[in-house]
């Protein structure tokens, strides 16, 4: 029989596909592989549950195993309760969890890998004896930041509000003030406070943790992490990165990569923002991206969704078809005909990135598309949204320096001079050669991390020894 190890992911597509990467990884090495998930149409994801079919049908070798419903779990939305009603949710599940690792042959289980957030099923699995490891779908430096929360965030410190601009000297990472570290609003929630606390002290529980990083990009955040004068209690942390979605194989070629085709090398700006944050763009920024665009005078691609209602109770359906002639300014897609295409809602990110006429990447910040863009030698134009995009922007911005920052964000909105400006420092000036050339680096670096004597393979070969010896005890059921 072989060894199998359980994948346990979040309920997020940026927390799931890394996580399926892994699974490959596993494969590869003999081992049988079996994800627990949660349905994911509890947290209302669409866009997670068709990527979860997806991946399902191609990975036929994986066995995927949906838990048992709870009554009445809780609604999750995107607000300063997010975390609160997230860890609520999950954690409803570890009972099932249990149970249904309880069902597998005795033996078979070699090793549960969770979701970061997701860490309280430690107090059940360490009952039955299985080695237990987090993984990080964030980079080395967020970890690093956010395993500092639990002194950052303890009575008697000021909150991140009342330190405004003071620059906060973090282990691992360039000091950076309040607003580049999380939603401040999110943090005055005392709920929210006490569940992040506790979910990165629980990080410390774990046999280890499993980061989608390479070594190279974030040397500082790494080498801090293993340092116990700086992280004392802190597990083995392994960089097992980048784990990156290949290039799919689709039936029909999406018509946005038939249109790259035609355009000249490095000569296109792909502009996308996630699966969530495309649709956080007001009406207003819309129009302001559309003019800052059209003025830059260089070819684009833009992936568009209809923007929030302007009732906040009122959510809009992220399968709504955007009505581009409403939302952009008039007449812009007639005036850019040619030079720039509109894509509603979705892109074949992957292939868009290494496609030889992609020349420079917009982007959320979101870590999966950070590391797609480095794996495809693209500079990025970084522009934050929620969550630890701010922290992702200062690594790529003030550390590996392969990207340049729409500080409007700060403000909640770029304009299109500032959108008009940027575009044309990276496409064509001196300063964007440089990070051209500084993202090239680290595209060779990530090409040979998982290759044969490579840092990230090591660091996988490393923990499935760690495995093997904690495994070499009798299971407890």
């Amino acid at each position: 029989m072989k060894k199998t190890v359980v994948l346990y992911p979040g309920l997020a597509v940026s927390h799931f596909v890394p996580m399926m990467q892994l699974a490959d990884a596993l494969m590869e090495e003999g081992y049988a592989v079996t994800v627990a998930l949660i349905d994911p149409s509890l947290k209302g994801d669409i866009a997670l549950a068709a990527v979860i079919d997806r991946v399902a049908a191609s990975k036929p070798a994986v066995t995927f195993h949906k838990l048992a419903l709870v009554q009445d779990p809780p609604t999750v939305v995107h607000d300063t309760k997010f975390l609160v009603r997230y860890s609520d949710l999950v954690n409803r599940y570890n009972e099932h969890l249990h149970d249904f690792l309880l069902s597998m042959p005795p033996c078979s289980v070699h090793a549960l890998i969770v979701d970061f957030m997701s860490i309280d099923v430690l107090g059940g699995t360490r009952m039955l004896g299985i080695p237990t490891y987090s993984f990080i779908g964030i980079n080395a430096s967020a970890f690093a930041i956010f395993s500092q929360f639990p002194s950052i965030l303890a009575d008697g410190q000021p909150s991140l509000r009342e330190l405004g601009d003071t620059p906060i000297s973090l282990h691992g990472v360039p000091s950076m003030t309040a607003p580049h570290i999380i939603n401040n609003e999110m943090l005055e929630d005392p709920e929210t406070r006490k569940v992040l606390v506790d979910m990165m002290q629980k990080q410390q529980e774990a046999d280890g943790i499993l980061v989608n990083t390479f070594e190279s990009l974030e040397a500082r955040a790494v080498g801090a992490l293993g340092d116990k004068r700086c992280f004392p209690k802190m597990p083995p942390v392994y960089c097992v990165g980048p784990l990156v979605a290949e290039a799919g194989v689709a039936q029909e070629k999406h018509e946005c990569l038939s249109w790259l085709d035609r355009q000249p090398e490095l000569s296109v700006v792909y502009l996308c923002f996630g699966s969530v944050g495309a649709g956080n763009h007001s009406q207003e920024q819309l129009k302001e991206i559309a003019v800052g665009l059209e003025k830059s005078g260089h070819r684009f691609l833009w992936v568009v969704r209809a923007p929030p209602h302007s009732d906040p109770e009122r959510r809009v359906d992220p399968r709504a078809d955007p009505d581009l002639d409403v939302i952009l300014t008039d007449g812009f897609l007639e005036r850019t005909s040619g030079r720039g295409l509109v894509v509603k809602l979705w892109a074949p990110q992957v292939e868009v990135l290494r496609h030889r006429a992609t020349g420079a990447f917009v982007t959320h910040c979101g870590w999966n598309s950070v590391l797609e863009g480095i794996a495809a030698g693209v500079p990025m134009l970084c522009w934050p949204l929620y969550g630890e995009q701010t922290m992702n922007k200062v690594l790529m911005v003030e550390e590996a320096r392969i990207g340049v920052e729409m500080v409007g964000w700060q403000q909640g909105l770029v304009k299109a001079e500032e959108i008009e400006a940027k575009v044309r420092l990276v496409m064509h000036s001196e300063e964007g050669e440089l990070l051209r050339a500084r993202v090239t680096a680290h595209k060779e670096a990530a090409a040979t991390a998982w290759k044969d004597g490579g840092p990230s393979r090591a660091a996988f070969g490393q923990f499935l020894s760690d495995v093997g010896d904690l495994g070499q005890g009798p299971p407890r059921w």
